[in-house]
């Protein structure tokens, strides 16, 4: 099931594999998403806080209000990751491009989660910039999930 809008309403989030590295894209989509107003948390078992948030070393030490999960792990680590938030009770999961494999895709897709891949979430939350023109784009060619 890949339900975008429900996604989006959950109110409290959080990202795995946030980088110490404020120049790599894991930290600049945690900020640009704290920037436009998403209440998100970094995982990272590597960092006490990113950016001045406090960092969950995992997803089991989430608090129990974060019902959704945006992965930016390596692909090698999504499927544990991602296996770990759904043993956690967490159901809305958001792999982000480059996080995913086949196998996991495969997996999930059988599992009773919203299980949303292939997708960029900066094109979904606020987007602007480039990301407007390629969520656009999706939507002209019917690429675009509800």
């Amino acid at each position: 099931m890949k339900d975008v809008a429900r996604f989006l309403s959950l109110e409290k989030y959080a990202i795995a594999g946030v980088s110490r590295d404020p120049k790599k894209f894991g930290q600049v989509m945690f900020k640009d998403l704290r920037k436009k107003g998403m209440d998100v948390v970094p995982i990272n078992p590597n960092a006490e806080s990113i950016d001045g948030v406090r960092c969950f070393g995992s997803v089991k030490e989430l608090p129990s209000d974060i019902r959704g999960v945006i992965f930016m792990t390596p692909k090698e680590e999504t499927a544990a990751v991602a296996r770990e938030a759904a043993e956690h009770g967490i159901k809305d999961l958001w792999i982000q491009q480059g996080a995913e494999t086949k196998s996991l895709v495969e997996e999930f897709s059988k599992e009773d989660l919203n299980f949303i891949h292939n997708q960029c979430i900066l094109m979904f939350w606020k987007p602007n910039g480039v990301h407007s023109v390629h969520r656009f784009l999706k939507k002209i060619f019917g690429a675009l999930p509800a």
